[in-house]
């Protein structure tokens, strides 16, 4: 009997095949991941660069954020303090076109009163009668009245200086103050201000000073080397008088006020008023505390046109209403000398 020989369905051969075939396809499948990896890791570092990019911008985007923040801030602040300016502008020009009204105010009514002086002036040239004769010049005539109480208000600043002397005070000027504590009674109290209404025996003695010789020697030899510098503006002299001296309690007080000067360069009304409520008038008319004034032409010459704004002309005009509102007189010397 002749054996057949078995048959093998799958022979050696075959399952090389398969074997190189199934490699193949996972060599495939392999290179398919790998290929794959590559192009998610390229979608990434494509997706990190755009958010780099993103990022950057929102970035950029804050900080202009908050620069417009910090302008605006900076702005509204610019905006504030212009609006505060233009106010404080508004109301100095308000309040400066309130002083022009009034010096306006004041330039006419001057006016007024210089043209009516210029036509007395004039019509007394015409009379024979006031041809005089060469008369020896005579003392400061001052009112003395009924005042126990005295108080100078002495202008000292450089234009009451004589620079040919070291700058002390003009001659004149003490000869006149000298004139009136020689002729004027004997009162019960005495006491000289500069026109800062500072105190010239100091701030020591700031109170009323005995009225005896030695006193008033005491001024003259003072004044004489006095060397402190004041502004031109009697005022603040007379309101220290009015304020720190004057007892308005006191009935047994009258005082008279003496102010030497040449200057003045404020405004006239405002002074009036301030001294209208510092020496009020009483029911009849009448007030407490009397006011004269000496002036002196520092600054007026014969060879300079009369100008209303000279601040001699101004202290002259000044001090000759304050004098008669105040129940005083007000005294123009013709020179220094």
């Amino acid at each position: 009997m002749i054996r057949r020989r078995s048959t093998q369905v799958f022979s050696l051969a075959f399952l090389d095949c398969i074997c190189c075939g199934f490699g193949a396809m996972i060599l495939v499948f392999v290179l398919s991941i790998g290929q794959h990896d590559q192009d998610k890791l390229k979608t990434i570092e494509s997706l990190r660069r755009i958010l780099a990019s993103q990022l950057a911008q929102v970035a950029r985007i804050n900080t202009e954020r908050d620069d417009l923040t910090r302008n605006n801030s900076n702005a509204a602040q610019r905006l504030a303090e212009i609006r505060l300016t233009n106010d404080r502008v508004t109301s100095l020009l308000d309040e400066l076109d309130g002083r022009i009204q009034m010096e306006k105010r004041g330039k006419a009514a001057l006016a007024v009163d210089l043209d009516d002086l210029q036509k007395e002036i004039a019509a007394r040239q015409k009379r024979a009668d006031n041809v005089l004769p060469n008369i020896k010049p005579t003392p400061l005539g001052v009112p003395i009245g009924t005042t126990n109480y005295i108080a100078f208000v002495i202008d000292t600043s450089g234009s009451m200086r004589d620079a040919s002397t070291g700058y002390r005070l003009y001659q004149s000027i003490q000869r006149k103050i000298a004139d009136v504590l020689d002729v004027y009674p004997e009162v019960k109290g005495i006491q000289i201000v500069n026109s800062d209404g500072g105190f010239v025996f100091g701030n020591s003695q700031q109170d009323w000073l005995p009225d005896t010789t030695d006193t008033r020697n005491r001024i003259k030899n003072t004044l004489r080397t006095y060397d402190q510098v004041c502004e031109s503006n009697p005022v603040p002299g007379i309101v220290k008088v009015l304020q720190r001296l004057y007892k308005p309690n006191d009935p047994n007080m009258r005082l008279g006020i003496y102010v030497f000067g040449d200057e003045f360069t404020a405004t006239a009304d405002a002074v009036l008023q301030r001294l209208d409520q510092l020496n009020p008038a009483g029911p009849d008319g009448k007030r407490a505390v009397v006011i004269n004034a000496v002036g002196f032409p520092t600054t007026i010459y014969a060879d300079i046109p009369f100008d209303l704004s000279n601040t001699g002309v101004k202290f002259g005009n000044l001090l000759r209403e304050i004098a008669y509102r105040h129940g005083g007189a007000f005294i123009a010397m013709h020179d220094l000398y």
